[in-house]
């Protein structure tokens, strides 16, 4: 598997989760919930946090919700991001509770001054921030110079806002440019990553309902993960929040930018198949649930004409075919076995593997890919 350069970034520390540099990809999400509804937004994050997700975001429109960051924030395991809009105020409450980072378009703020006030509390207490734009937020001298709120007007606007905290001398800043537009939000990041160089946070914003949002966050933050661009990611989905953590982190196994779990690589199901596949399928991937967070690939072929080629390029490969399956490992064939016993000859294959191997993949993709969740690989 091909390698990718990532886009080299300053380091920037969430609470206890560093991105940017060579740190692995995060993945977070945003609470549904009221936030001065403390009950209801730990519950929240209690499933999120089991979820996998990484840091965690909650909305501060008002003073009360603010004030419920200090309960929130003790109760929790991972980094507690507060969004703000609107209000400097919330901003600084925020930080005074002891919040991670803040989410903050300084464009929707108001006067420098209290900016200016924002940064030097955030300063004062190592409280990053990410400047968020998104399309529908870019100020109006932008949306002058280029008529609409291109690609090219996202990131004069952050880069703007970039600019102002540098002159404040903070630099622990992050930066979001997400639209709607898929390609838009595309052509907005990758002119980002050449300009600014600080860690981006890649999104689709409102992609839509689980499904369909998936796919379509997959399409724009995949193209860009490919590219070597992204720190963190949120899928935005108008849906529970956990299927949020489940697409991101699958968007990262599938663009192998970080993989957490067995991979598993089937054939489609077409006319070459000649062993029974989809029961066989779906006990690999059962069995796959079973191992832990191991960056194993698995693969299982059904067709003669690509199958043993491809099962060379997993970890433990399975190509059946006429009754029969040939099992390699690493690219080199260990085993012949009648279709009947493939399965648990393939279990045995993958358990050894991992055994022998100490627990991490030994193929050059998913050695690459387990790397780099280490943070070791770019």
């Amino acid at each position: 598997m091909e390698s990718i350069e990532r886009r080299p970034t300053r380091v920037v520390r969430i609470g206890s989760v560093p991105i940017g540099g060579n740190h692995p990809i995060a993945v977070q999400t945003m609470t549904t919930t009221r936030t001065e509804d403390i009950d209801a937004t730990l519950a929240e994050i209690r499933e999120l946090e089991e979820a996998g997700a990484e840091m965690i975001r909650v909305a501060v429109p008002f003073e009360k919700s603010a004030k419920a960051l200090v309960e929130i924030k003790k109760a929790m395991r991972v980094p507690l991001i507060a969004d703000i809009h609107f209000d400097s105020r919330m901003a600084l409450l925020a930080i005074e509770a002891g919040v991670d980072k803040i989410r903050l378009n300084p464009g929707n703020i108001g006067q420098r001054k209290r900016v200016e006030r924002v940064v030097a509390m955030a300063k004062e207490r190592g409280v990053p921030m990410r400047i968020g734009v998104n399309s529908g937020s870019v100020e109006k001298e932008f949306l002058e110079k280029y008529g609409s709120p291109t690609p090219e007007a996202m990131v004069d606007s952050a880069a703007k806002h970039v600019a102002l905290l540098e002159e404040l001398g903070f630099e622990d800043i992050v930066v979001s440019l997400k639209s709607t537009d898929t390609l838009a939000a595309v052509r907005a990041y990758r002119l980002a990553s050449a300009r600014l160089p600080y860690p981006l946070h890649l999104g689709i914003t409102e992609a839509g309902k689980p499904g369909y949002g998936e796919i379509k966050s997959a399409a724009g933050i995949g193209s860009l993960l490919l590219d070597g661009i992204g720190d963190t990611i949120r899928v935005s989905l108008s849906g529970p929040s956990r299927l949020e953590v489940e697409a991101g982190f699958a968007i990262l196994k599938a663009t192998g930018r970080r993989v957490t779990e067995p991979e598993v690589v089937a054939c489609p199901t077409c006319g070459r198949i000649e062993i029974d596949m989809l029961p066989l399928v779906a006990e690999v991937e059962a069995f796959a649930r079973t191992l832990g967070p191991r960056p194993v690939r698995i693969s299982v072929l059904g067709c003669p004409v690509n199958g043993p080629g491809e099962a060379r390029e997993a970890d433990i490969g399975l190509a059946g075919g006429r009754g029969m399956g040939f099992l390699y490992r690493r690219g080199v064939q260990v085993r012949k076995v009648p279709e009947g016993e493939m399965l648990a000859a393939l279990k045995e294959e993958v358990l050894r593997f991992l055994e022998e191997e100490g627990g991490t993949a030994g193929s050059p993709a998913s050695a690459g890919r387990a790397a780099e969740d280490r943070g070791g690989l770019r």
